[in-house]
């Protein structure tokens, strides 16, 4: 896997890009120097830690052939003061499903993908705790 950065202006607008030429525009606020013309390096570990939890869910609710209508994800992070750095310390992830799923395999499936097969999230386990709730057409079904 490889990633290639480049700069776009004089501050901190850079576009990233994949090998399969998939780019991403990233900034800083103006707050802190930049132009705001992408998410930051930070809101992309969030996006990342959604995204994965996302695929896993889809894929193992798929397989046991559950009907997906809707899936929608928030995730809000807390960081603390570690030194000069602010990393992560807590991560909530709320899901939102719709359809015809069953209460037990959707609780499975975000605990599945937690505890094995989400990458971004054991990445950040050794910093942060990772914590989600599952909300089943309407109905909070699991929280942890």
């Amino acid at each position: 896997m490889k990633i290639t950065l480049n700069r776009v202006n004089d501050n901190f607008h850079f576009e990233l890009k994949n090998e399969r030429g998939h780019l991403v525009n990233v900034d800083s606020r103006p707050e802190f120097g930049g132009n705001d013309m992408g998410a930051s390096p930070m809101e992309l570990v969030l996006m990342g830690v959604a995204g994965c939890s996302a695929i896993d869910m889809i894929s193992i609710l798929k397989k046991q052939r559950q009907e997906i209508t809707s899936f929608k994800a928030e995730v809000e992070g807390e960081r603390a003061q570690v030194g000069e750095a602010k990393p992560f310390k807590d991560i909530h992830v709320v899901f939102y499903l719709e359809g015809e799923i069953k209460e037990d395999k959707a609780a499975k499936a975000a605990q599945l993908s937690f505890e094995k097969y989400c990458s971004v999230s054991k990445t950040l386990e050794p910093t942060a705790t990772i914590h989600y709730k599952v909300v089943l057409n309407r109905v909070e079904l699991a929280k942890i």
